[in-house]
């Protein structure tokens, strides 16, 4: 074999490695992509609590290596609750009774004091009604 065909030969070997390398890249790329978003969104149902009562949760370990992981790098760690604060149900929130002075009352005159958009407003009839 000549020199020519030698490096003819080792040319193509490095182009098909080059070629497999970038398709390997570009896959990996978007399998990791794919992980990130998934990751993003069960981040958001873990933070708006729309976590279904069955769900899989991952271990404590191993969320726990994970944030020595991301720790130990100076890598941002998102505080999410626990899973068993996610599967609990919700409190049922009811309605607050007004605190004294919250809502507008009537006056003496059976008024309602009268309504301002200046913010200056500190007649005697908004702050004692």
């Amino acid at each position: 074999m000549s020199a020519n065909e030698v490096l003819a030969r080792f040319r193509a070997e490095v182009g098909a490695a080059v070629t497999r390398a970038r398709r390997a890249s570009g896959e990996i790329g978007e399998r990791n992509a794919k992980l990130r978003e998934r990751t993003r969104d069960l981040a958001a149902q873990a933070r708006e609590r729309k976590v279904e009562p069955g769900s899989r949760v991952t271990p404590a370990d191993v969320r726990e290596a994970a944030t020595g992981f991301r720790s130990d790098r100076g890598l941002a760690v998102e505080q999410v609750p626990e899973a068993a604060e996610l599967t609990a149900p919700r409190p049922v929130e009811t309605e607050k009774p007004a605190t004294l002075g919250s809502t507008a009352v009537a006056g003496p005159s059976g008024q309602l004091p009268r309504v301002s958009d200046d913010d200056e407003d500190f007649s005697q009839s908004r702050i004692l009604y």
